[in-house]
């Protein structure tokens, strides 16, 4: 798995170098879920419990009224091929209330994971994939509330000289209040820089994305030969017990410089 996780990520590199600047890739087709994988706590990838990750009027939804409660089943749906030098740009917007078990801190809380372990590397009883995480936050209609924060689960980050052990560091973003569409734009450059960018503004910046030693999860990716400094890997919507849409998931491969 790590043999190949690495080839495809070599190839995916060559295809950055000849990349133009205006191919965008459309990893979400509005029609349905042709290229994504999910997988849920307690569930093998692929199994798509209660129909969590839907299409529906054009749009990606998180949903969870087959649920009658969350009972820890955290979802992500995985865009099927790993990624390295990239633009990604997400339309994204929360909607309706929590399902019943889910966690305080999860409410209106979602993301993108960027430099993911694979679905099917997950455990079964895993709930989230080592990886590092855009997190996507809305308001609460009074506090303020930053989105595009990075949190880091089975990884650390580098910012400036320091080493980054934090879970999540906030960003400098304004908070979105209600259900309006926020643009989220993450520059990634392999293992040099990663960017945050809302609504036009960059909100938070970091490079070195690097397995946790001491986390169980990329310990085991660790014992079967993955690296430790991250170069790439895969993108992951997650389902956190709020629903949310996403109308744009579409990518631009940058040059490797």
């Amino acid at each position: 798995m790590m043999k190949n996780l690495t080839i495809a990520l070599l190839l995916i590199a060559l295809m950055s170098c000849n990349a133009g600047n205006d191919e965008w890739i459309q990893l979400f087709n509005g029609s349905d879920l042709s290229g994504w994988i999910p997988k849920i706590t307690g569930y093998p990838a692929g199994e798509n419990y209660g129909n969590t990750f839907r299409v529906e009027d054009g749009t990606l939804k998180v949903s969870y009224d087959q649920y009658d409660e969350l009972g820890g089943r955290f979802g992500h749906l995985f865009y099927k091929e790993p990624f390295s030098h990239y633009l990604l740009r997400i339309e994204y917007r929360f909607t309706g209330e929590q399902v019943n078990g889910g966690p305080a801190w999860a409410f209106r809380n979602s993301g993108v994971m960027i430099h993911a372990q694979s679905p099917e590397s997950m455990a079964i009883d895993q709930d989230f994939p080592v990886s590092v995480e855009v997190q996507f936050l809305g308001g609460d209609g009074t506090n303020e509330r930053s989105t595009g924060n990075v949190c880091t689960p089975g990884t650390h980050i580098t910012m400036g000289d320091e080493l980054i052990s934090r879970h999540c560091t906030n960003s400098s973003s304004a908070t979105y209040h209600g259900d309006q569409w926020v643009t989220a734009e993450i520059e990634v450059r392999g293992n040099e820089l990663i960017r945050h960018i809302i609504n036009g503004d960059t909100v938070i910046s970091y490079s070195k994305p690097q397995l946790d030693e001491r986390d169980p999860d990329a310990k085991a990716l660790i014992d079967k030969g993955h690296p430790v400094m991250l170069e790439g890997g895969y993108i992951a919507l997650q389902a956190e017990s709020h629903p949310v849409e996403f109308r744009k998931v579409e990518l631009k491969l940058l040059k490797d410089d």
